[in-house]
């Protein structure tokens, strides 16, 4: 991993600690404890349970280094301090009209560990963020897609840290 800062809002950064906190207080206790039973059952190289125990830990452990490298290149940025602003930048809600399909959609541009499709909160780092980022209300932004490229009006653009 590099040195490279990356975006997110406070309450991003607050599911990364909580994340990471679990993992080490919870998930890394109970999995030392799988293992050790798993150990009991004698012969490692027949023992399946030991092995899935052992490639478990594994996981976690990348996990919790993954997280640790997350937090320290965390640039917090408290989103409501761009309250009443109207140009789309990082943490920005915005209501879009799809000009082909004249169908509304809204999205949350927000940092990578926070992106989640259900929620339609999008990376900062993906193609519709990234033709979005700049563009002000009454603007047409052009996404380049894998179906080709889409026009999309900005209807409304809002900031507000939502948990």
């Amino acid at each position: 991993m590099s040195d490279e800062r990356f975006p997110t809002t406070p309450s991003g950064l607050k599911k990364m600690q909580d994340e990471l906190k679990h993992l080490q207080s919870v998930e890394r206790p109970r999995i030392s404890a799988e293992i050790e039973v798993a150990r009991a059952h004698g012969d490692l190289r027949e023992n399946a349970e030991y092995h899935a125990a052992k490639e478990k830990q594994g996981h976690i452990e990348g996990r919790i280094l993954s997280l640790n490298a997350w937090i320290a290149r965390a640039d917090v940025i408290d989103v409501a301090a761009f309250k009443g602003q109207k140009t789309i930048k990082f943490g920005a809600s915005v209501e879009l009209l799809d000009l082909e399909s004249e169908k509304k959609v809204n999205y949350r541009i927000v940092g990578e560990f926070e992106a989640d499709l259900k929620k339609r909160w999008i990376s900062i780092n993906s193609p519709v963020a990234r033709g979005l980022i700049g563009k002000n209300v009454g603007d047409v932004a052009t996404i380049n897609s894998p179906g080709g490229n889409r026009e999309y009006e900005v209807l409304s653009v809002a900031f507000e840290d939502v948990a």
